[in-house]
């Protein structure tokens, strides 16, 4: 039986197949904040789109919001007291838009009783730009 090739400690088998393991080549920082908008609360990364429930102002607008309740940066957790102090998120607002129709049937049975509502709910498409912490 021929001898395994030596490699070096950042490598390793799962079966005959070698993986390489680089540790700490590629730090990813990440940072979000639990922001509140329009009575809800949202998880908000820089780059990342929500749908918020339909907010004032024109499209490309931009808008601020102040209601953070938690920040994480990379571990460092802060949680608010209702809210954390100084900072903020701010979004862009991409588009005005409705969601899909949610229908409401209502039956009874035996008496012939139907009725179907149905409705679409208003939204707003935003964008994060930036969060300030």
């Amino acid at each position: 039986m021929a001898a395994r090739k030596k490699f070096p400690d950042s490598v390793w088998f799962i079966g005959k197949y070698p993986y390489i393991c680089i540790p700490n080549s590629f730090k990813y920082i990440r940072m979000y904040v639990i922001v509140e908008i329009a009575g809800q609360q949202f998880k908000a990364e820089k780059g990342r789109k929500l749908y918020v429930h339909r907010l004032q102002g024109e499209e490309n607008s931009s808008v601020s919001f102040d209601k953070v309740l938690l920040t994480d940066n990379d571990g460092q957790v802060k949680v608010g007291a209702p809210v954390v102090e100084g900072a903020a998120v701010k979004c862009k607002i991409l588009k005005h838009l409705k969601d899909d129709k949610v229908l409401v049937f209502k039956k009874k049975r035996r008496t012939g009783y139907q009725k179907c509502n149905g409705h679409r709910q208003y939204l707003t498409q935003i964008l994060v730009e930036e969060i300030v912490a």
